[in-house]
């Protein structure tokens, strides 16, 4: 039983970024997955794969598996680098803005 200890990335369905500033912490599958024969549906007996705890900051995640003595591995995330243009879209709504943006 290994722990992925990772920084989530944005949801693809919206642009905010909600849920992305904490670390998760999720347990691998042990057991192979199995097809059920009456549904179809995948599952395993295991619940362990299950489990998300999330925590602050990588430190946090890394300290909790430690303390445990739970094996991990940290995956590491790229950066977002926010795109911010001179008299952007964003410029419009500015409260300091001299001349009303009007259609």
């Amino acid at each position: 039983m290994v722990a992925k200890i990772f920084k989530p990335s944005k949801s693809t369905m919206q642009s905010g970024m909600a849920q992305t500033k904490s670390w998760v912490m999720e347990l691998e599958h042990s057991l192979a997955k199995t097809i059920d024969p009456l549904m179809g549906w995948t599952g395993t007996k295991e619940t362990n794969g299950q489990i998300q705890i999330r925590f602050p900051n990588e430190q946090a995640a890394i300290k909790f598996a430690k303390d445990k003595g739970i094996p991990f591995v940290v995956q590491k995330s790229n950066e977002r680098k926010h795109i911010v243009r001179e008299n952007g879209y964003g410029d419009n709504f500015k409260f300091e803005k001299k001349i009303p943006w009007t259609h």
